[in-house]
C-alpha cells in the first residue's frame, strides 16, 4: 500500500483515489507505468481521428488509455487500452452477480477492489501470471458469486479461482471464522491463499527440479486430495503442527500448505513495504535478499510491535501467527520459486 504522488500538485495519493485532494485533478491507475496518474474527464477530451471520444491519458510511449467500462459498475480505478474496454483487472472476471441482484453487486464492488490490490501486490513482487484469454485451458480469471442464490464453495481449479461473495460482509465473515476457528479470515486473504494455487501450477509444478524441492519441504502433493481433506475434518490438524506449519489448514495437504505460505509472503512482503513507506521502520531498512533473512530479521520484530499496538487498543493481535523454523524455509522458498 505505497503513497504515489500527484502529477500535477504533488499531494499524496492511494491506490483507489480518484481525485487528488490537493488540486482536484481526476486521477487513475495505469498498471503499464504502476502509477496513478492525471486524466482528464470526457467532458476535456478531443476527439480523436476517428470521430470517438478522445483518450483519458497518453503514457509516455503514446499509448493512449480510457476509464474502464466498469468503472460505474464496481467502481474500477484502473485504466483500459480502448475505449468501452475492461482493464486488466476487470477483464480477469469471467462470471459476477447479474445487474437484478443488487445485493451481490454491492459485494463484487468490494471483491474487485481486494482483486485490484491483489493484481498491484503481484506485480510489485514480480510474480508473472498469465490471463485466461490467452491460455484458455489454465490461464487465471475469477468466478466472484453471490451465495445469495446458490450454494458457492470458494476454491481453485485449472486456473479458475472461485469467491463466495458473501465474505465481503464484516459480519458474515467473522461468522465463519468463528465457527471455524481461524486466527484470521479477510477476502483479501482468500484471493491470496486461491491464487497462491494457481501460482503453484504456473511456477512449480511441471518443472521436474522445482517440484522436487517443493516436495522436500511441503510434501508430496501426489497424495489423495480428497482423502486428506476428509482426514483434516474427521480428525483435526496433528499434535504439534506449529512447529512446521503456518496454520491448521495448511496441515491439509501439501497443496494447502504452498497456497498458504504463498498467502503469507504477500502478507508479510506487502506489509513491510508499507511500513517502510509510512515511516514505521528506519529509513534504508534493507528489505531485498533471501526472504527468510527479513523474516527473521525485520517481519518478526515488527509484527511482534504492531500485535502490542493492537493490543493498547483492545483488538485482536493483526498478525496472529507463530513462524517455526521450517516455516520460514517454506517461505523462503516460495518467494525464490514464485518471483523467478
Amino acid at each position: 500500500m505505497r503513497t504515489y504522488q500527484c502529477r500535477v500538485s504533488g499531494h499524496p495519493l492511494y491506490l483507489e483515489n480518484t481525485v487528488c485532494l490537493g488540486c482536484g485533478t481526476p486521477q487513475a491507475y495505469s498498471r503499464a507505468e504502476r502509477e496513478i496518474v492525471p486524466v482528464r474527464p470526457e467532458g476535456e477530451r478531443e476527439a480523436g481521428r476517428d470521430g470517438g471520444r478522445g483518450a483519458s491519458y497518453v503514457d509516455p510511449q503514446g499509448t493512449a488509455w480510457w476509464p474502464c467500462a466498469d468503472v460505474a459498475l464496481n467502481g474500477c480505478t484502473w485504466l483500459a487500452p480502448a475505449d468501452g474496454a475492461l482493464c486488466e483487472s476487470c477483464a480477469l472476471t469471467r462470471t459476477r452477480p447479474n445487474d437484478a441482484d443488487l445485493e451481490g453487486l454491492g459485494l463484487y464492488a468490494e471483491t474487485e477492489r481486494a482483486k485490484r490490490q491483489l493484481l498491484v501486490e503481484l506485480d510489485a513482487r514480480g510474480v508473472r501470471w498469465v490471463p485466461r484469454t490467452e491460455d484458455p485451458e489454465t490461464g487465471l480469471c475469477f468466478d466472484l458469486l453471490s451465495s445469495r442464490a446458490e450454494d458457492v464453495v470458494i476454491g481453485h481449479a485449472d486456473g479458475v479461482v472461485t469467491i463466495d461473495l458473501a465474505e465481503s460482509h464484516d459480519a458474515y465473515r467473522e461468522k465463519v471464522r468463528m465457527r471455524l476457528g481461524e486466527p484470521y479470515r479477510t477476502m483479501l486473504g482468500h484471493l491470496r491463499h486461491e491464487t497462491g494455487h494457481y501460482v503453484e501450477g504456473l511456477h512449480v509444478l511441471g518443472d521436474e527440479e522445482r517440484t522436487r524441492r517443493v516436495r522436500a519441504l511441503f510434501g508430496d502433493d501426489r497424495a489423495d486430495y480428497q482423502a486428506e481433506i476428509d482426514r483434516h475434518y474427521a480428525e483435526g490438524p496433528p499434535d504439534g503442527w506449529e512447529a512446521s506449519y503456518i496454520s491448521e489448514y495448511a496441515t491439509m495437504h501439501p497443496y494447502e500448505d504452498f497456497a498458504e505460505t504463498f498467502a503469507h509472503f504477500l502478507h508479510i512482503s506487502d506489509t513491510l513495504e508499507t511500513a517502510l513507506e509510512q515511516g514505521l521502520l528506519p529509513a534504508g531498512t534493507d528489505l531485498s535478499g533471501p526472504f527468510g533473512r527479513v523474516v527473521v530479521d525485520v517481519w518478526v520484530p515488527l509484527s511482534i510491535a504492531l500485535n502490542q499496538v493492537e493490543r493498547s487498543m483492545g483488538k485482536p493481535d493483526l498478525y496472529p501467527f507463530v513462524l517455526a523454523a521450517p516455516v520460514v524455509d517454506k517461505l523462503d522458498l516460495v518467494a525464490e520459486l514464485v518471483t523467478s
